[in-house]
């Protein structure tokens, strides 16, 4: 009969052990999930106070103009996009100015948010004299020809798309959001249109107005229209302290970092930048701020 001595025991139940150990330990990390998988369209590292205040975020970017000649169902425009291809495609977003202006009165929201992970499309009109409805088919008539013919294209994700404009490119902004619901974010600046009713949509929506406009007096287009807009929608209202109609035509941290971080949350839903939107932010720069926290992460 074939005997152990006690030691040699001893010795197999320990290694017996170990093996067991690792392998649950193995079988642990196998089936724990990563972050980025959780989330595979975040872009950049974690953000800061600093970092969505800055006006360089933290991609190099780059643009190209776009003719009015190349282009159908807009008037052309400037693409800005982050130069690098190895952090995989990127959420788009189309900007429109206002009534009588061209893009070049709201031309720092271009690189700007490019540089935060975006490819950015910032549109001239077909007239400057466009209505808000015509504003709105125009952006995206924009989104389109950015994912299916622009030269950047590659770069672009085609299911996170959103828009922005100021006064009535902010207007323009509401009706391609209503319009197109699979939009991910809108950002109506200083918004003027003569509907006041968005009870149908449903895209999330952030509309930043100043509290001295008197071309789009707050109390008759952007808290009207953020009133109408469904419980069931995200949506925000920040009211800018003493801000004129004319604020987005200057550089403005409060409107950057806002910008940033909603279009982040919600076309990159990178739940990350909750932080700067709930509990509702405070300032001197702000007048007011409503938004429905918390976000649905």
């Amino acid at each position: 009969m074939q005997t152990s001595q006690p030691g040699t025991r001893r010795s197999l139940g320990v290694r017996t052990l170990l093996a067991l150990t690792l392998a649950l330990a193995a079988s642990a990390v196998a089936t724990a999930p990563a972050h980025a998988a959780d989330n595979p369209y975040e872009r950049g590292p974690a953000p800061t106070t600093a970092s969505v205040e800055a006006a360089q975020g933290p991609f190099a970017t780059s643009s190209v103009s776009v003719s009015r000649l190349q282009v159908s169902g807009f008037g052309g425009g400037v693409i800005y996009y982050p130069t690098t291809t190895s952090a995989g495609t990127f959420g788009a977003i189309a900007l429109c100015p206002g009534y009588t202006a061209s893009w070049s009165s709201i031309s720092w929201l271009g690189p700007r948010l490019a540089s935060q992970g975006f490819v950015v499309i910032g549109i001239e009109t077909n007239s400057v004299y466009d209505q808000p409805d015509s504003r709105g088919r125009q952006l995206l008539a924009a989104l389109d020809y950015l994912v299916n013919s622009s030269s950047v294209r590659s770069r672009v994700d085609a299911s996170r798309l959103a828009v922005g404009g100021h006064s009535m490119g902010g207007g323009g902004t509401l009706e391609a959001a209503r319009s197109r619901p699979s939009l991910q974010a809108a950002v109506p600046l200083a918004p003027w249109n003569l509907t006041k009713s968005w009870s149908t949509l449903s895209v999330p929506t952030m509309i930043i107005g100043g509290e001295s406009d008197t071309v789009a007096p707050v109390a008759s287009h952007s808290e009207p229209f953020y009133n109408s807009i469904p419980a069931a929608t995200e949506k925000a209202y920040l009211e800018l302290n003493n801000a004129s109609h004319f604020f987005p035509q200057t550089a403005n941290t409060t409107v950057a970092r806002n910008m940033i971080s909603w279009y982040k949350r919600f076309v990159d839903n990178d739940t990350r930048y909750e932080q700067f939107l709930c509990p509702a932010p405070s300032s001197s720069s702000i007048e007011e701020f409503r938004i429905t926290c918390p976000l649905v992460s």
